[in-house]
């Protein structure tokens, strides 16, 4: 292992947003199937392994636009906003790959449900870490349809399982600009005795 590759690509993320893909130009399922892998050895409680992935790629994007649109309008009543209406409608056609992030809760329910959550946290920050290293962009959404109840039968979730937003995955057209970070003294505090 080499802690200064890590660290460089660790350093290196960057949240790469639909706009910023490259029009047209896809990744190979094979590269996708692969940051799953990575993702699948993220830490969990218990051995749960609570994530659940959905991919959506080709013909699948416009079928993922359509029915997050059609649910946004027929839920959205009076928050309804035209511009979130027509994202959801292009966002995934922009994407080489869109991969639903689903929760499956714990059959262990000594497990608190918080646990499950930040173990797909955790797989998601594979999945990131992993299209930085592939050289794409890649972006982790939790607008529009995420938190609407009758979307998680969508993705096969259940009454306890959670939806936790929308992987879009593309090749970059240029690279991200890192944002500014606060340096980490500012938020550490160190306890010696």
């Amino acid at each position: 292992m080499q802690p200064d590759l890590f660290s460089r690509l660790a350093r290196s993320r960057s949240s790469v947003f639909p706009d910023q893909f490259e029009a047209g130009k896809q990744v190979e399922d094979a590269i996708i199937r692969e940051i799953l892998e990575n993702a699948n050895a993220a830490p969990n409680h218990g051995r749960e392994q609570p994530w659940h992935f959905t991919v959506f790629s080709g013909e699948g994007r416009q079928r993922l636009a359509r029915i997050q649109a059609d649910l946004y309008k027929e839920k959205a009543g009076a928050n309804f906003k035209e511009a979130t209406w027509l994202k959801l409608q292009q966002n995934p056609l922009k994407a080489s790959q869109v991969i639903a992030i689903g929760m499956k809760r714990s059959a262990n329910k000594n497990i608190p449900e918080i646990e499950d959550i930040e173990a797909v946290a955790c797989a998601v920050q594979n999945i990131y870490l992993s299209v930085a290293a592939y050289g794409l962009g890649g972006y982790w959404g939790t607008g529009g349809i995420t938190y609407y109840e009758e979307a998680k039968a969508l993705f096969g979730l259940g009454p306890d399982d959670r939806l936790l937003g929308f992987f879009y995955i593309g090749v970059m057209a240029v690279p991200p600009v890192r944002n500014k970070r606060i340096p980490v003294e500012e938020k550490t505090t160190w306890i010696n005795q």
